[in-house]
Formats: C-alpha cells, structure tokens, sequence
C-alpha cells in the first residue's frame, strides 16, 4: 500500500487518524520490508503484531510466517481490517486473529506464554515504551522483538552505562533482551509524517535469565531508585530502601565507588548489586534519604 493508496482508503472511509494514539502509519514498502526481514520469519514462527493500522505490515507477515496475531484497538481501523483481511480469516482461523483491544490493557490482564513467539510491529509511540516492558519481563517474553518506535526511545533501549540515553528503560527491557541490529526510518516515510525520527530496533531475548524471577522486583526498586534523581550519589538514593551498612558492604564487595551514580553502573553491576542486597534485611521506616 503506497502512500495514495493509504491517503485514499482513509479520505473514503472518512477516517481522521488520531495524534494521540500515535497513528502514523508507515507506507513506505522497502521499510516495511527491512522489518519483516529483521524479524528472520519462517513458515514455523508464531507473530504478534501490535497496532496493524491498515494492515501493510501484516501481509508481509501472513506471508511469511505461520501464525499472526494482530491487536488493533481502533474500531475504525478493525473494520477495516476484518474487511479487507477476510479471506485469510475464512481461509486460516487457526492460522490468523485479529483482535480489538487495547494492546497494552490485554498483555497486563490476560498474561500469556509468548516465548514461542516474536513481537513485530510499528508501535504506537505512545505506548510503545510501557508495551515493550510488559512483553520483556520474565521467562515468558517473546524470543525476538523486532518494533518500530521514536529514535529517542531506540537509542534508550540500545544504550550503554555512560551514556546519555541510558537509564531505567534500557535495565528494564535489557535484563532480559540483548540489543541487536538498529536502523532509522525517516518522518517521510510514514504518514501523517511525525515530528520526530523513528528506527527500527531488534531484541534478542537472552538463552539464560541474568536473575531469577525471585530477584526481578528487587532489581526493578533498584534500578528505579538509582535513576530517580540522576544527579545524586546511588548509595545515597539506595538507602531509603536498604541499611547503609549492608549497601556500603555490597558497594565494597563490587568496588562501586561510594561517590558513584546509577548512569555509571553496567547492567552485570546491577544484576550483582541485586543479589547482595537481597541477602540484606531492608532499610527500616525513616532511614536516612
């Protein structure tokens, strides 16, 4: 579907796209072809797709790959779908589903298996960043998320310790996934053309979890505690939650600084710093900030 085709559909169908819910559909064909390939897809593979709009990205993946589940949550857009998608749901119900939910709403309260599966899609930049932490968490992620999203969020999720981007959402979906490839896909490509620039980036989930579920909360108050205010000292921040005395034995054990920041830590200091101070007691109630 090329960009008239995609202007006319939605002219007759009197669609107005929804800034929003962050509708800006990609029409660009060797994009959406560089996606389906990312996602290396065979005849085997089972698929989500979140937010299909008008579905281009979808044909790509019905015929590359043995399942497809599609979440679309605009009613607009679902009849459209059900549609122009009918054959295919006649032809393979086992096969193909499309369902109307909000995407985000359904993966919180319905959890699901998906190790099988791979996540490709163009998420809705409002909220792709919530969606693709709800998918990461756990034994049971997705063994391959290939998602298109805003640059700035791409390069959080790609970060390293140090850098500008790296902070809570690069330890919460990096815990569990290993960056992969990345590439940018330019405003014009999409249409109505969005403010920002987009890439597309590939996750890997890990063959061996860093921490075990057990650990997973802890990690996660720890990661979010250090970043809470940047600027500030880590072992300061850490002792709301943790008695100074086991955080300055596990800061000594790892030979992290006392003086040190969350941004410096890498994800393996993280994981370490997790497992000391779960072994610890927690701080108790008006402990020192």
């Amino acid at each position: 579907m090329n960009l008239t085709e995609m202007r006319d559909l939605l002219a007759k169908r009197d669609i107005q796209l929804t800034r929003s819910l962050g509708q800006n559909f990609l029409h660009d064909g060797n994009q959406l072809r560089r996606i389906a390939e990312a996602a290396e897809l065979t005849p085997a593979d089972k698929v989500l797709e979140v937010g299909p709009g008008l579905g281009p990205l979808t044909e790509l993946l019905l015929d590359q790959a043995g399942t497809v589940l599609a979440i679309e949550m605009d009613a607009r857009l679902m009849t459209y779908l059900q549609e122009h998608f009918q054959p295919q749901l006649a032809r393979q119900p086992a096969q193909f589903e499309l369902l109307h939910a909000d995407a985000l709403a359904f993966l919180k309260h319905q959890p699901r298996d998906w190790s099988e599966w791979k996540l490709v899609a163009n998420l809705p930049y409002s909220v792709a960043s919530p969606i693709l932490v709800e998918l990461a968490a756990g034994t049971r992620a997705p063994k391959r998320m290939v998602a298109t999203l805003q640059l700035e969020v791409a390069q959080r999720l790609m970060a390293r310790a140090d850098e500008d981007d790296y902070g809570v959402l690069t330890l919460l979906v990096q815990i569990d996934f290993k960056p992969g490839g990345w590439f940018k896909i330019p405003p014009g490509c999409f249409f109505p053309s969005p403010d920002v620039d987009s890439a597309c980036v590939v996750l890997e989930r890990r063959p061996e979890p860093l921490l075990p579920d057990a650990l997973r909360a802890p990690f996660v108050k720890i990661v979010k505690r250090a970043f809470s205010q940047r600027r500030k000292m880590m072992l300061k921040l850490l002792k709301q939650d943790w008695p100074k005395e086991a955080l300055e034995a596990a800061f000594a054990v790892l030979n992290i600084s006392p003086m040190e920041r969350g941004e410096k830590l890498t994800l393996e200091q993280f994981v370490a710093l997790t497992r000391h101070l779960t072994a610890a007691p927690p701080a108790a109630s008006g402990a020192e900030p």
